[in-house]
């Protein structure tokens, strides 16, 4: 364990990387300069909402009953691989992106909600 402390919101901020929070509801919680850059919305935009705004309509089903399928069993289906998938642009134009996600748990191993890191698909 780290015997300093470490700035960690700084250090999520600056990743070159989209990064996004979202509670066991699929609310956003934190979304980094980069999630601005690549999704076109805002963090002020963006927290708060669900994370349907940048899930295309046609993939929204399968995402939440993979989402809520993890929370419950504490689990990912990947465990933590990035996968090429369709997201969903502010201005409506699909973004080709390798995304990886992991669940955030407490201390008592109880789920709190999922962190994501995404770029650009090559």
């Amino acid at each position: 364990m780290n015997t300093f402390s470490l700035p960690f919101q700084e250090m999520l901020e600056q990743m070159p990387d989209s990064v996004i929070y979202a509670d066991t509801e699929g609310k956003i919680r934190f979304w980094n300069s980069a999630s601005e850059q690549m999704f076109g919305f805002t963090a002020q935009e963006a927290i708060g909402q669900s994370l349907d705004i940048i899930i295309p309509e046609y993939l929204r089903e399968p995402h939440w009953r993979g989402f809520y399928a993890a929370v419950e069993s504490g689990r990912t289906k990947h465990n933590g691989r990035a996968t090429r998938t369709k997201a969903l642009h502010r201005d409506g134009h699909y973004i080709y992106a390798q995304v990886s996600f992991c669940l955030i748990k407490n201390a008592q191993g109880q789920v709190l909600g999922s962190l994501s890191s995404a770029r650009p698909a090559d």
